[in-house]
């Protein structure tokens, strides 16, 4: 029993002080943000790498710390329209490692390193694109201003991912029967992911009301966020139960690793980020979309 108390309160205690960190960041942004995701896609990166070992392959860990440190820079000064550019070097870069320096010369390890340092680094580094959404007017901190600006959307994001946990938590443990993924995940239900994402988007609704969001608006970011959330979570477990590994890690006390704490955020941040970018702060794309069909119409006849 003391070892259960001692257990629980190491969890709440890590929580409360990772927690206090993070949010500060998040308000601050900038530097701070940067150097909060940094050490976040460090020790992922670490911990992936280390998960792919136990199944035999042997991805670069170098490479992925390189290309996770280039797509940060990228990332910090909003240079959006060189991701494809670094991307490109970056994988060229994991063939070459494989080919001259790699402990075996298999695609497996091409293959895990590109996934390295996409999954474990350009997919949290969207963090910094989400915080930065209509962020010029921001003031600093304590100043908060959450009305239309990327804060907001990462308190949405938070809340979002905080519902689907908690209500899959509780659904599926009081009335779960149905298999999620049985082979992947085998204590997930379909009930708990009913019921996570009912209260993801009643949570994103009340968020998406008091930062000015319109209901559909904030009704589709709460889908997108669940659905999301939960996937990459099944994603995570994959990769653990695919190598034979129970946790990804053991750096934070009561939690397990690095991943196993974010990985209900590496898809959920990137997808949110393209929704508000492209459908919410601006709807250009949609416009595009709207204009090819009815080109596309024309053309046919219609």
């Amino acid at each position: 029993m003391d070892l259960s108390l001692n257990k629980n309160a190491t969890r709440l205690l890590t929580g409360l002080i990772i927690g206090t960190i993070a949010l500060w960041c998040l308000i601050n942004g900038g530097i701070a943000l940067l150097l909060l995701i940094s050490v976040i896609v460090y020790l992922g990166s670490k911990e992936y790498v280390q998960i792919l070992q136990h199944k035999g392959f042997y991805p670069s860990l170098k490479v992925i710390l390189l290309s996770d440190a280039f797509l940060a820079l990228l990332s910090y000064f909003n240079r959006f329209d060189l991701v494809a550019l670094a991307l490109t070097i970056c994988s060229i870069g994991a063939f070459i490692w494989v080919l001259f320096k790699g402990r075996q010369p298999y695609i497996a390890n091409v293959s895990t390193t590109i996934l390295g340092f996409v999954y474990s680094g350009w997919f949290p580094l969207h963090l910094l694109f989400l915080r930065g959404l209509n962020a010029d007017n921001y003031q600093g901190f304590l100043k908060l201003n959450v009305h239309n600006d990327g804060l907001g959307y990462v308190l949405l994001l938070f809340i979002g991912i905080l519902f689907t946990d908690t209500g899959c938590y509780y659904f599926g443990k009081k009335f779960g029967k149905n298999k999620l993924s049985p082979i992947i995940s085998p204590k997930k239900t379909v009930e708990g992911a009913i019921g996570g994402a009912i209260c993801a988007v009643i949570g994103v609704l009340i968020i998406g009301y008091f930062i000015h969001l319109e209901w559909y608006q904030s009704l589709i970011a709460g889908i997108l966020c669940t659905i999301f959330a939960q996937i990459g979570d099944l994603s995570e477990s994959l990769i653990k139960r695919d190598a034979g590994v129970k946790d990804s890690g053991s750096f934070l006390p009561g939690h397990g690793g690095f991943l196993d704490r974010t990985d209900s955020y590496v898809l959920t941040v990137p997808v949110l980020f393209y929704y508000f970018k492209y459908f919410v702060v601006s709807n250009q794309l949609w416009l595009d979309f709207v204009n090819f069909i009815k080109v596309f119409l024309h053309a046919i006849g219609f």
